[in-house]
């Protein structure tokens, strides 16, 4: 059974860094794509950044330079760096892996806002900026 477990959340001041992790089980790691999502209050999920088997990334506009996407497949677990952070960037962090689509379609779909083949979910972890 595919489980996704995320933490590092938390509450920082804004220009302040965190770093979200998702330990993955249940499934070959590296075999998958994998991506960051958020939802903020009142506001639609977005996708962030994703990473696929390949190492090719992709990451939303608005995080471009501050954010960056890794992954240690030995530990079968999924980071997100995330430095210069902005009241903006409050929301609920989610990951979630792509067992339906394989390089280079995962991220060319991520790219355009197509999240479909992401079929499993972790359950969560806050971020809260203040200003």
């Amino acid at each position: 059974q595919v489980q996704l477990v995320e933490s590092g959340g938390g509450s920082v001041q804004s220009g302040g860094s965190l770093r979200l992790s998702c330990a993955a089980s249940g499934y070959t790691y590296r075999s998958y794509c994998m991506g960051w999502f958020r939802q903020a209050p009142g506001k639609e999920r977005e996708g962030v950044a994703a990473i696929d088997s390949d190492g090719s990334t992709s990451y939303a506009e608005s995080v471009k330079g501050r954010f960056t996407i890794s992954q240690d497949n030995a530990k079968n677990t999924l980071y997100l760096q995330m430095t210069s952070l902005k009241p903006e960037d409050t929301a609920m962090y989610y990951c979630a892996a792509d067992r339906t689509f394989h390089p280079p379609a995962c991220i060319a779909y991520y790219s355009r806002g197509y999240y479909s083949g992401f079929n499993y979910w972790g359950q969560g972890t806050q971020v809260a900026v203040s200003s």
